[in-house]
């Protein structure tokens, strides 16, 4: 859901702030609930709100350079969870499972946030066009 208000962003505010009830209709995802999220993505430095009767949000990135991990991270914090370790291992301090497996948690860590900065808001738009174009052909006559 949280994905949603950035797309909309990037599909419906061309150079025009969108206002968030506007959004929220659209995306079907409450007022309230988008306020929070869109908040937390002007805190990130992600939209620009701005105020008065045509006030909304804007984009602050253009949608090709805006990732999924940029917004993730504004909302939950960063992508990579744990402990990527420094190179160094305490070996006396972790367990036998640390020791086994950090290196394999760290590769994993690593590929998620690849592919979480892979995919940008630009390619989330291509991807709603064509859904809202199967689930809405035009039929011609």
């Amino acid at each position: 859901m949280e994905f949603m208000a950035a797309v909309d962003l990037a599909m419906n505010g061309n150079s025009e702030p969108i206002q968030a009830r506007s959004i929220a209709k659209r995306q079907s995802i409450p007022v309230r609930f988008l306020e929070q999220v869109l908040h937390a993505m002007k805190k990130a430095g992600l939209v620009e709100s701005i105020r008065g009767a045509q006030g909304g949000y804007l984009l602050l990135q253009e949608p090709s350079e805006l990732t999924v991990a940029d917004i993730l991270e504004a909302l939950d914090g960063p992508v990579l969870h744990g402990g990527l370790r420094d190179g160094h291992a305490n070996l006396k301090r972790e367990s036998r499972e640390q020791l086994l497996l950090g290196t394999v948690w760290e590769q994993v860590e690593q590929a998620e946030r690849e592919v979480l900065t892979a995919i940008t808001v630009e390619k989330l738009v291509e991807r709603q066009r064509a859904i809202d174009q199967q689930l809405n052909p035009m039929y011609h006559i």
